[in-house]
């Protein structure tokens, strides 16, 4: 949402917000493109000269200012729905779909269409290190738009009038599939209702369009089963594909029995097949996988994945989004790889798939490479947690400890933490400030 404020304010559009919570980075972008953000959902709050009401999916019912606007009858729309009618309908889309790697992947597509001189415009999820913001309308040297558009495709329901998931509105020509895995499941009831969704999306692409999917996945080649009616490409990490990753980074096409090394900032396989999925999306777009190498050496990453926050005492304080139990391993074993010391992964479990523990025992399972696992006893969870860590305690060599609050955590940090560990905090969401607080914590002379 905050992405298709940037892109209305662009537009030329007056814009003004309200959300429930408000902090960094996608608040401080918001308020240096002078858009006024309200913390809280006062009805008082809402302007009395508007277009549109754009509401957003975490709205519903009994919200104050969705009332007020049902009360009297104002006009409103979702998100994606507005961006297709402003901005998509006219734009060659390359989209970016799965459970995970969505921002990351979509961040080196549109870098690489930047590094071309296509100037492209892009709606992602994270604010990239080589863009300023996480939204841009492209523009040519003319000042037209580019006709290509990047998008962070997400699986999540439109909004409360619209239980369709969003990407069904982006109509994209090219488009990745990275992963599929059961999540969201505050309203899917399983895997084969995400796929569903998924093979809508397939539905929407053109006989000339491309989909460049993942065939490590199995529940990606079931949805394709369903039915395509586009041009497909695949690269994998093991299985037969048209492209597929070796173990030292190098791409193998298997068309033209040539090969490619993609270097990365990043660690992990999971980063390189993210690139390797970028580079073939930008190919489509006419790009050479030579010019998009060439650009992914330059990729800074992206905030909050796998981001280096501070260096105290040569102690490596780390800021991650994963919150999926596959997302936080893939993000673990890359970290423990390049790691000196020990490995303290501080984790909270706030979204609603992980409160309702859908996937309690791959949490379980997914710490392995972790030394020590620190947690807050979230009394929201409806799962036992303590059982969880008493599990991983007797039958792995990683420690969890469950504690009571950000404030016991941070204490045991600043107290065990040693030279050459490395602390990663993993959430999707502020986690009590717990970034900085720990940082001023750490601090020798304070």
């Amino acid at each position: 949402m905050a992405g298709v404020a940037l892109l209305a304010r662009e537009k030329g559009f007056e814009v003004e917000g309200s959300d429930a919570a408000v902090y960094p980075p996608m608040s401080t972008q918001l308020s240096d493109a002078g858009i006024t953000l309200h913390n809280g959902y006062n009805a008082k709050n809402l302007p009395n000269d508007n277009t549109v009401f754009i509401v957003g999916n975490a709205i519903s019912r009994g919200n104050p200012q969705f009332e007020s606007i049902l009360e009297h009858n104002l006009p409103f729309i979702s998100g994606p729905q507005w961006l297709y009618e402003n901005v998509l309908c006219s734009r060659w889309v390359l989209a970016v779909a799965g459970t995970h790697g969505k921002t990351t992947t979509s961040s080196m597509l549109a870098w690489i269409l930047q590094f071309s001189g296509l100037n492209p415009g892009y709606l992602i999820g994270g604010i990239s290190q080589n863009f300023s913001q996480s939204a841009s309308l492209g523009r040519m040297d003319d000042a037209s738009e580019s006709p290509f558009f990047v998008i962070e495709a997400d699986e999540y329901d439109t909004a409360l009038f619209d239980k369709r998931s969003k990407f069904i509105h982006y109509h994209p020509r090219t488009l990745i599939l990275n992963n599929l895995e059961f999540d969201h499941a505050d309203i899917f009831d399983d895997l084969p209702a995400i796929q569903r969704q998924f093979h809508h999306l397939i539905r929407t692409l053109p006989k000339t369009g491309l989909i460049i999917h993942n065939r490590d996945v199995v529940a990606l080649d079931e949805v394709l089963a369903m039915g395509c009616w586009s041009d497909c490409l695949s690269f994998s990490s093991g299985n037969k594909a048209d492209f597929t990753l070796g173990d030292d980074s190098s791409v193998n096409d298997h068309h033209t029995e040539q090969s490619f090394t993609i270097k990365l900032a990043q660690t992990g396989q999971f980063n390189a097949l993210n690139a390797c999925a970028a580079a073939l999306a930008a190919r489509h777009a006419g790009i050479p996988l030579q010019t998009s190498i060439e650009a992914l050496n330059q990729f800074g990453g992206v905030k909050r994945r796998q981001e280096l926050i501070a260096e105290i005492n040569n102690i490596k304080i780390i800021d991650d989004f994963a919150h999926h139990p596959t997302a936080i391993a893939l993000t673990l074993d890359a970290l423990k790889a390049e790691a000196k010391g020990r490995l303290f992964a501080v984790i909270e479990l706030r979204s609603n798939t992980m409160k309702m523990g859908s996937l309690r025992d791959k949490v379980a399972h997914s710490l392995g490479s972790a030394d020590v696992v620190l947690m807050v006893d979230n009394p929201c969870l409806e799962w036992d947690i303590n059982e969880m860590a008493q599990f991983v305690n007797i039958t792995t060599t990683t420690q969890v400890f469950i504690k009571r609050d950000t404030a016991q955590i941070i204490h045991q940090l600043v107290k065990d933490c040693q030279p050459m560990d490395q602390i990663v905090i993993m959430s999707n969401g502020g986690f009590d400030n717990i970034h900085q607080r720990l940082i001023f914590a750490m601090q020798p002379d304070l």
